[in-house]
């Protein structure tokens, strides 16, 4: 006959660990996306706690059943889960970011789509980057990263000893900065070459006042974005790889941090 002996400090740990997950897998890249059924998602973190469970060491930790504790845990958890995973998805805001700043120098300011993942309108060129971002991070094995973040996220901050420092506010601070640098180095060569385009179409207007420079200027700037993104496409896939394997050092900063 089959007996499931489960404690009740089991049941709080469990809990727990689940919300720590949830709260990482729900705010995760990829993970995010509407468009992945709900169900899937409860029972994937779901079933990533229930692994977790016996691999983590969690027999000594101090359990408390009073309400406010608990609820303090609770809140705790999903923060340190939302935490590491907006540190991920500030990565991507910045990619994203890139494509909308190039975009609107081409004139695709106006050229909108629904991002599936958030049912958001987006620019072109942002879908575009986001989804070779994507890409690339699958194909590095990049998102490994968030399973090794788990476990030593329980072995750094345990429960109820989550602790909101000037380190951890500092380290948020530095990954919010480093949003807008990445977006920069992802778009510098196209931003440069358009301004570039920008300041001869100036001058050609001036010299030639008979050509209507904005009839000429919006499609030839679409074509020669277009072309050297293209170009400078296999030099953005070797940046994300290198900003991509370095999220691991990243997190463990932020986990350190609190």
């Amino acid at each position: 006959m089959l007996s499931l002996n489960v404690s009740l400090p089991q049941i709080q740990i469990f809990l727990l660990i689940f919300l720590r997950v949830g709260a990482i897998l729900l705010t995760a890249p990829i993970f995010n996306s509407r468009n992945i059924p709900v169900l899937f998602k409860v029972g994937l973190c779901f079933s990533v706690s229930l692994i977790l469970f016996p691999l983590l060491d969690l027999r000594d930790l101090p359990i408390s059943f009073q309400a406010i504790p608990l609820v303090i845990g609770v809140i705790s958890e999903v923060l340190i889960g939302v935490l590491i995973g907006l540190s991920v998805r500030m990565l991507f805001v910045g990619i994203q970011l890139a494509g909308q700043l190039v975009g609107f120098q081409m004139g695709l300011a106006m050229a909108n789509i629904i991002d599936p993942a958030t049912s958001e309108q987006v620019p072109l060129l942002a879908q575009l980057n986001n989804l070779i971002a994507l890409l690339v991070f699958v194909s590095i094995n990049a998102h490994y990263w968030f399973l090794r973040a788990l476990v030593e996220s329980f072995r750094l901050v345990p429960p109820f000893q989550f602790q909101f420092t000037h380190s951890l506010m500092e380290q948020l601070v530095s990954l919010s900065g480093n949003m807008f640098i990445i977006a920069v180095k992802v778009g510098a060569p196209l931003i440069v070459v358009l301004l570039l385009m920008s300041v001869a179409f100036g001058l050609a207007a001036r010299t030639v006042p008979q050509m209507n420079i904005f009839f000429v200027a919006m499609p030839l700037k679409i074509l020669v974005g277009l072309i050297f993104f293209v170009f400078t496409l296999p030099y953005m896939v070797s940046f994300f790889e290198v900003l991509f394997r370095g999220i691991g050092n990243d997190l463990l900063k932020l986990l350190g941090a609190m």
